[in-house]
């Protein structure tokens, strides 16, 4: 069984609200928007790239007690670029330990970060080989029943992407209307269209690379697909510099998903309240801004 933040669609799934709730409520916004002055000086970088937030400047954290807290054992795996990988050295890298290491300076706490296959990685925080899982683990009612998880760091985007020279510049239902659109069989993105953009012409593919090359090769107008996927294929040498995200980000929890967060052991609540703490702190410093920055520079968002 496998609860990495991938899409897919084995449910029916209803969905109630207008389209103008179509995006769910996250905090986001263009780098130089960040609350602090280390997020301003990011925006020297790029002004251009949007940084998303998920926390609500108006609902700060307190500060836990984190007296009891002597080290913190993270656990990931090694099969999730640019999340979780085997650095130069073999050790555990990626956007993940870069966010652990932030959170144990954070904290003041003596961290390690070890790795283990994905499939073992709660197995092992149950039977207590670590204290959390950082590894892009969703938080479903699945893994729910398994751990407690921290507040999400991040979430899986759907987008649309067209050709460069498209003249589509927004997606929404009655822009699209007739148009040959690009999906997954299968998934979560060709339910949602299915259901919220019944005037397009749906044309679903078995895997991501046949969708990719229909909209290269013209076959259609527009590709729906994973956000964070998407944004590497962009930033790639396989796109050739073909395409751009259009319109979006789509959140819809129903069809895409809670978000991603980190797993502690069922009750350990000292822990939980301490990263969601850390989180807001490397959030309102900039410090997330300067990571997202590094690992993707066109942002999914």
């Amino acid at each position: 069984m496998k609860w990495r933040n991938t899409i897919s669609c084995n449910r029916s799934v209803r969905l109630v609200l207008p389209i103008a709730c179509l995006l769910s409520w996250y905090w986001t916004s263009p780098v130089a928007a960040q609350p602090s002055a280390a997020a301003a000086a990011s925006a020297d970088v790029s002004k251009s790239v949007v940084v998303p937030g998920f926390w609500d400047p108006r609902r700060r954290p307190e500060r836990p007690d984190l007296s009891r807290l002597q080290t913190t054992r993270f656990l990931t795996d090694l099969s999730y670029p640019p999340f979780d990988y085997a650095g130069p050295d073999g050790n555990p890298a990626g956007f993940n330990v870069d966010l652990a290491r932030l959170i144990c300076d954070q904290i003041k706490v003596a961290c390690t970060i070890q790795s283990r296959p994905f499939a073992t990685l709660l197995d092992a925080l149950d039977d207590g080989a670590g204290d959390a899982v950082i590894a892009s683990i969703a938080a479903t009612a699945d893994t729910r029943k398994r751990a407690d998880f921290s507040d999400p760091y991040y979430r899986t985007p759907a987008r649309f992407v067209a050709r460069a020279d498209s003249p589509i510049t927004d997606v929404l239902p009655e822009l699209v209307a007739g148009k040959k659109i690009a999906v997954i069989a299968g998934t979560a993105h060709e339910a949602f269209l299915k259901q919220m953009f019944t005037e397009a012409e749906i044309h679903s593919y078995p895997t991501a690379a046949a969708a990719r090359a229909a909209l290269k090769d013209k076959q259609v107008d527009l590709l729906f697909g994973d956000g964070i996927a998407l944004s590497f294929w962009l930033n790639g040498t396989d796109s050739g510099g073909c395409c751009a995200f259009r319109g979006g980000p789509f959140l819809e929890s129903r069809f895409f998903g809670e978000g991603v967060g980190i797993a502690v052991k069922p009750g350990n609540d000292i822990l939980r309240q301490a990263f969601n703490w850390a989180l807001f702190q490397i959030w309102e410093k900039g410090s997330f801004t300067d990571l997202w920055l590094r690992y993707f520079p066109i942002s999914p968002f």
